[in-house]
């Protein structure tokens, strides 16, 4: 990987991990339903004008219910989950929360389509298993049994994200991965748009409050995919996916930054197993001889 791609994997690091701390910043005021009603319909609105900047065609009437099952799995269910638990959990548990999406994408590989469970795997998954009930257990014992709700959202949310690839990995050449981003940004708008309907804003936003949302929706969503769809093209899918281990550590840090959250040895023990786990399960640890 040369410098341009690691720089760009830093880069869109620190991008998704801020998206935590712009949900934090934003909820509030809109809500969760209209938050994310905000961001992937401003998301649409910015990829269609780089479609048109780059004359690519969608094909929506062909390929729509395609479009409407990623943008179901991967943007408006898992963005409003973790929208919703962002009302009461720091953005630092969501961010870390957020990265046990490839365990998630183990187990169901090998509990539902029979990918053999392999020792690292196994090891894998306990580790990060052991990460989340550290994570999960110090935050409820912290703020009450009354957070149960948020904290069960924040899992679903990556699980969600785990759904998703598992279902694009079924169906390659569909669709182009830009193509896969856009689509699915106007189908999570439409799916949203009853939601939110029934759910408006909650109060009047100010002008923090916009800003964050147009940050979330132009730059942690529409423009990191296209930062990342670059870095695929680059270096490839499987290293791309490495900046699973950046996000957290990026989510921490703007978290203590710009919130003030307090990182506990929890937070530290629970994301380091849980990074572990990820590592075990992507089979990054233990490789030997191999060529970069």
């Amino acid at each position: 990987m040369d410098a341009a791609s690691i720089t760009r994997l830093f880069f869109l690091a620190a991008i998704w991990g801020a998206s935590f701390l712009f949900m934090r910043i934003s909820v509030p005021a809109f809500g969760p339903v209209a938050l994310i009603m905000f961001r992937v319909g401003i998301a649409a609105v910015f990829l269609w004008l780089v479609a048109r900047v780059l004359k690519q065609s969608l094909g929506m009437g062909r390929l729509w219910k395609h479009f409407l099952s990623i943008g179901v799995l991967n943007s408006a269910l898992p963005f409003l989950l973790f929208a919703y638990a962002a009302q009461s959990l720091p953005a630092s548990l969501l961010a870390i929360l957020n990265a046990t999406s490839p365990l998630f994408g183990a187990a169901i590989g090998a509990l539902w389509l029979g990918v053999p469970l392999t020792g690292s795997v196994a090891l894998g998954l306990g580790c990060g298993l052991a990460g989340v009930s550290v994570l999960v257990g110090q935050n409820l014992a912290l703020a009450g049994s009354a957070e149960w709700p948020a904290v069960a959202a924040g899992l679903l949310a990556p699980l969600s994200y785990s759904l998703a690839s598992l279902y694009t990995k079924a169906r390659p050449g569909l669709a182009t991965p830009f193509g896969n981003a856009h689509g699915s940004m106007w189908m999570a708008t439409l799916v949203l748009l009853p939601l939110f309907l029934l759910a408006p804003v909650r109060q009047t936003p100010d002008v923090g409050d916009w800003t964050a949302v147009a940050l979330l929706a132009i730059v942690c969503t529409g423009a990191a995919y296209l930062l990342y769809f670059r870095l695929i093209d680059d270096v490839g899918p499987t290293r791309a996916l490495s900046v699973t281990f950046l996000i957290p550590v990026f989510g921490v840090l703007w978290g203590t930054l710009f919130l003030g959250e307090a990182v506990g040895w929890h937070t530290l023990l629970g994301g380091t197993l849980i990074l572990t786990g990820i590592a075990l399960t992507a089979g990054l640890l233990g490789r030997r001889g191999q060529t970069s």
